[in-house]
């Protein structure tokens, strides 16, 4: 049995210590993967797999890919879920005693990745810690491209959830208990993208935590961190900065600070409301286009459309701070050409938060300082236009911009406007910067005037007309003859090759000369690298002003974009009240009124109180237009809540807690769930964690079951949500169930609304406004004539609905008392009939409901039912 090389004893050992990393292994020009590395990048990556001599009988499977080249295919591996080591040589090939040292230099996974290629600019790409132990959780993450660091802890895994959903975190780590907490993993892996995975339960050590957490941000203990009453935010903490500096082997000093918030600071909205509301991106193409997002962000910076996509998925709930951001729009609203001056200067200005990332971690180029430059230029004019606005936000962030005048002057003086890629091949610092590069220059450029001397003497001398002095990097400088003239070759000349249509030469003189050239060259490019680097870490020392001011500027970017969409889309500041009222008078839903672009979008009023106008009954045809203006409620509210001004003619909110909506299902087929059970699970879901002070929006509850069961549903949920005592949610409830407008005047709080249709013989015309009062009939033979749907078939609907309408369950319905009232008659038992007491009675009586969740009692009513078909 054969024995490994040197070289594959060396890689084995770095494997061995990384087994869960796939190794780019740097042999010269290349980043080379062997055996089940080989295999799999191979085929992941579509690149030829080869072999190579190991010592061993069979060859190394292996295969590579360029160094220059290697961001785009070790991103197409991290987007596959796989953690790549990157090993790298550490030290000088020409000084190495045997084969050249390795180490791995950094570990790249979704969370840590910090290649542009790879990157969102308008979005966070998180890595979020989880910590479970007795049923609480702590939670730590962190953006390591822009610094941005947050920890928290709950109290249950439906909040872990929300924390999920609202982060999107491309990676998560945890401990092992998490695992077995109940949480969906396959959801997050499959259909969020999400790369789980558990580290060692050595990174949770408390102790060690707290100690990476003290070092991390330079303090003696945690009180100045805001931790100390968070033991279980504190520990994801600790072992977040521990797996980060593991992986990342760097001191990670772009991460200065850390925000302990509370999820209660925020509105929640959970994933299946993001996903209906459309706030980032569309339902069914996951674009931008189309969404919330789309509309609100207009923002001139990378590091703005981030602030401004926060503040979307982070509503907030303090009163004064939503009318802060109020105040700042009035002024920028009220001042266009303050704003647009703004939006100017923000305009050139960079990522200033990932170039800071890229200082950071030492990856930083001539270009980028340039990119620098250029961003901090901008600085002081924003400033000087902020000076014009009263408003207490904007004239806080004022002062808290701070210009870096300083910085910009360094980077002014110091590199030339268009630098080179490459760090170590000169030729990026200006002249007069540093005495001892003009020197050299000044060498490099009187050597090629001595060159060129030499030429000419020798050309003279010899009499060999075409004589030239040449340099390549294997030979260095020579005298370059032609065969016609090499009989003039003079007996000092030194042979260096012979060429099939001309020799190569050289003197002492040239030799002296190339030595003087190559000499201050070379100390030349060190040098200008040395100073670059140096240049480098000043801007590493000046980070916490950097991040101070790329956070004002990405506050200012966010707001101005929302003031320019005000105006531009004519919205109105909204009052706040805490009385729970949602009073919107002419509301347009902001996303569809701009897809449309006719001015054909008709607006609607909504009114929603604690008291007599708490669940609206919206029925009507399908198209007709319920679920845009349901959605539409919503979004203004969350607006509001952003501090956004918002699409109507005015508008009074009562600020919530929580945004639900349920629009729509489908079948889950993977995970054997059914359409109607994925609605009813998301049924349960809002009744269980809605309170009094949340916004529901219902669409169509009970459909995906038959006509009775599905009315049934329907009826005990608006029942159940209408009744204080057991939930008195504000709600939007849409439905086809026109059996349902029954509830008007039996539970005072339920209010009927519809949506006008005009009809025209057998036609139909939606007229998109609601108006008080229930529609009579769902016009469903007449949407589908509309669709299309061939004549004799409509014809037929239109004879069975005829039929069908003898039988009609809408008369019974009228019966049926509210949940609570003394006579309860069945919805499916007629009046006249005699009663006799079912053996079931006794069973209800000693039932306590109220005990029950929404489910259990569905459950049991379930039981009931079949009960009696079996009885039947």
């Amino acid at each position: 049995m054969g024995k490994l090389t040197p070289m594959m004893q060396q890689y084995m050992k770095i494997k061995e210590e990384n087994k869960d990393c796939i190794l780019f292994y740097r042999l010269g020009d290349f980043y080379e993967m062997f055996f089940d590395d080989a295999l799999i990048a191979s085929q992941e990556l579509e690149i030829t797999l080869t072999g190579k001599n190991c010592g061993l009988e069979e060859r190394a499977p292996m295969c590579g890919v360029p160094y220059h080249a290697a961001d785009s295919y070790l991103n197409k591996l991290v987007e596959k879920g796989y953690k790549v080591g990157i090993c790298e040589q550490v030290e000088d090939p020409s000084q190495a005693k045997g084969i050249v040292k390795r180490e791995i230099v950094r570990i790249v996974t979704p969370g840590t990745n910090i290649s542009q290629q790879s990157l969102d600019d308008e979005k966070n790409n998180y890595l979020m810690c989880i910590f479970c132990s007795d049923g609480c959780f702590g939670i730590s993450l962190v953006d390591v491209t822009t610094g941005d660091f947050r920890t928290t802890s709950v109290d249950s895994l439906a909040k872990v959830q929300d924390e999920i959903f609202k982060f999107a975190p491309a990676e998560i780590i945890c401990n092992d208990a998490f695992f077995i907490s109940g949480i969906d993993l396959d959801y997050l892996r499959d259909k969020m993208s999400v790369m789980v995975s558990g580290i060692d339960h050595y990174y949770f050590d408390e102790d060690q935590g707290i100690e990476r957490i003290k070092q991390q941000f330079k303090v003696g203990n945690l009180e100045g961190l805001g931790l100390t009453d968070n033991p279980m935010g504190t520990i994801a903490t600790g072992a977040l900065l521990g797996y980060l500096h593991e992986t990342q082997k760097s001191s990670l000093d772009h991460l200065m600070h850390i925000t302990p918030y509370e999820t209660g600071e925020f509105m929640i909205i959970d994933s299946s409301s993001r996903r209906n509301l459309e706030l980032c991106e569309t339902l069914r193409d996951k674009q931008k286009k189309g969404s919330l997002l789309w509309v609100l962000d207009k923002t001139k910076t990378a590091m703005g459309a981030r602030m401004l996509r926060n503040m979307l998925e982070q509503p907030l709930i303090d009163k004064k701070k939503i009318e802060e951001r109020y105040d700042a729009l009035d002024s920028l609203t009220s001042q266009a050409m303050v704003r647009e001056e703004l939006r100017e200067y923000l305009n050139p200005i960079y990522d200033l938060e990932r170039l800071m990332t890229k200082v950071s971690y030492k990856t930083a180029n001539p270009r980028d300082m340039i990119a620098f430059k250029t961003s901090l230029k901008w600085l002081p004019p924003i400033k000087t236009i902020l000076e014009e606005c009263r408003d207490p936000l904007l004239t806080s962030l004022k002062e808290q911009l701070d210009t870096l005048e300083d910085i910009w002057g360094l980077l002014e003086d110091s590199i030339v406007e268009e630098p080179p890629l490459a760090v170590k091949e000169g030729g990026i610092i200006k002249e007069g910067f540093k005495d001892d590069i003009d020197k050299l220059k000044r060498a490099k450029t009187e050597g090629k005037q001595w060159l060129m001397e030499l030429e000419e003497r020798e050309r003279k001398a010899t009499g060999i007309k075409n004589l030239k002095v040449k340099f390549n990097k294997v030979f260095g400088y020579y005298l370059d003859v032609t065969n016609s003239y090499k009989d003039l070759v003079p007996d000092h000349y030194i042979r260096k090759q012979t060429l099939a249509n001309s020799e190569r030469y050289t003197t002492e003189e040239l030799n002296q000369l190339a030595d003087t050239i190559l000499g201050s060259e070379d100390r030349l490019y060190a040098l200008e690298y040395e100073t670059f680097v140096n240049i480098r870490e000043t801007l590493a020392g000046e980070m916490e002003r950097i991040a101070r001011t790329a956070n004002v500027i990405a506050q200012v970017d966010a707001l101005a974009s929302l003031a320019y969409v005000a105006e531009r889309n004519h919205y109105v500041r909204p009052k706040l009240n805490l009385r729970g009222t949602i009073d919107i008078k002419d509301g347009r839903h902001p996303v569809v009124e701009q897809m449309i672009q006719n001015d054909m979008f008709i607006p609607n009023d909504t009114y929603l109180d604690q008291k007599k106008n708490r669940v609206a009954i919206i029925t009507g045809p399908n198209m007709a237009g319920k679920s845009t203006y349901m959605r539409q409620a919503a979004l203004i509210v969350l607006m509001a809540q952003v501090g956004s001004f918002v699409p109507a003619s005015k508008a009074n909110i009562g600020i919530v807690d929580r945004i639900f909506t349920r629009v729509g299902a489908s079948d889950d087929l993977a995970s054997g769930q059914s359409t109607f059970m994925v609605e009813m699970s998301e049924v349960a879901n809002i009744l269980r964690n809605a309170t009094k002070n949340s916004l529901l929006i219902l669409d169509e509850i009970g459909r995906g079951t038959s006509t009775y069961d599905g009315l049934s549903i329907a009826w005990a949920v608006v029942e159940y949500i209408s009744n204080p005592k057991l939930l008195g949610a504000k709600t939007l409830f849409a439905t086809h169930y026109h059996e349902l407008t029954e509830l008007e005047g039996k539970i005072d709080s339920v209010n009927n609304y519809c949506i006008a249709v005009k009809e025209q013989g057998d036609d139909i015309v939606f007229l998109r406004k609601i108006i008080k009062g229930g529609a009579d009939k769902s016009y469903g033979v007449q949407v589908a004539k509309l669709a299309g749907v061939p004549e004799t078939v409509i014809a037929r609907a239109k004879e069975i609905s005829r039929e069908l309408s003898d039988h009609d369950i809408a008369s019974r319905a009228k019966d049926i008392q509210p949940y609570g009232e003394v006579q309860q008659l069945s919805l499916f038992q007629h009046t006249d009939e005699p009663t006799m007491e079912h053996p079931f009675m006794a069973e209800l009586r000693e039932k306590n409901l109220a005990d029950m969740t929404p489910l259990e009692a569905l459950n049991y009513l379930y039981t009931l039912q079949e009960k009696l078909r079996k009885e039947d």
